[in-house]
């Protein structure tokens, strides 16, 4: 883990704000290492430049408060959702990583490059491109 920590992840202003702890156990820290290892330190060093992390793992008090699907992988460890800091830059970062070698489960525009989603699971990334 070069550019990215496990707090990092695991840091919400909304937990913050509505006082939710947001403390993952060892199965789902296990899977935050996962996804920094194989998927944002690697497109942190491709892309060069700082990328921010909006949301990461979420317990279920937590991904209820934002309004995360009832099946979200942020609940498991397994996905975050990053950004550049602009709509530009962030569709720039997703053609990069679409176009890479690395293996991902899902790849997700949302709200017109707002941000992206990313997840990864070891035994199935099958490295589905949405845009929402």
């Amino acid at each position: 883990m070069k550019y990215f920590t496990i707090a990092e992840l695991c840091r919400s202003n909304t937990g913050e704000k509505l006082g939710i702890e947001n403390v993952p156990n060892s199965f789902q820290k296990a899977n935050m290492e996962n996804l920094i290892n194989h998927l944002l330190d690697p497109i942190r060093q491709m892309w060069g430049k700082p990328i921010i992390v909006n949301s990461g793992f979420r317990c279920i008090k937590l991904n209820k408060a934002v309004g995360g699907a009832k099946n979200s992988e942020h609940m498991s460890g397994c996905a975050a959702d990053i950004t550049t800091g602009n709509k530009a830059d962030n569709k720039k970062l997703f053609d990069m990583i679409r176009n890479s070698s690395l293996e991902w489960r899902q790849l997700i525009d949302e709200s017109g490059f707002s941000w992206i989603h990313i997840s990864y699971n070891q035994s199935d990334n099958k490295k589905q491109v949405l845009h929402l």
